[in-house]
């Protein structure tokens, strides 16, 4: 039996959409805007592959500390480390103040 090791294992029920929110989402989602220091919270949209973040990451809040092209740069607590991580605005939400 063949073991997989990929980016998306073990993703079954924490990527699954519920039954009327399936399908892509809407363009409001894919031209937010964020600013440098703004909280962000990863909630993975899993019917847009490019720039998802690891499923480490989905869930977590982060702080937005710059922008890749398309993409934002978020930095994130994990254990003791601070981890940079890359992801498209899709699978962002501003964190309510």
């Amino acid at each position: 039996m063949a073991h997989h090791n990929g980016p998306r294992k073990k993703t079954r029920y924490k990527f699954k959409k519920d039954l009327r929110k399936r399908g892509l989402p809407p363009v409001s989602m894919v031209i937010q805007e964020f600013e440098v220091g703004q909280k962000v919270h990863v909630v993975v949209e899993p019917s847009v592959q490019k720039g998802m973040p690891h499923r480490r990451f989905h869930g977590r809040t982060g702080t937005i500390i710059g922008q890749r092209g398309r993409a934002w740069l978020l930095e994130i607590r994990d254990g003791d480390a601070t981890k940079q991580v890359i992801a498209r605005s899709q699978h962002l939400k501003a964190q309510k103040v």
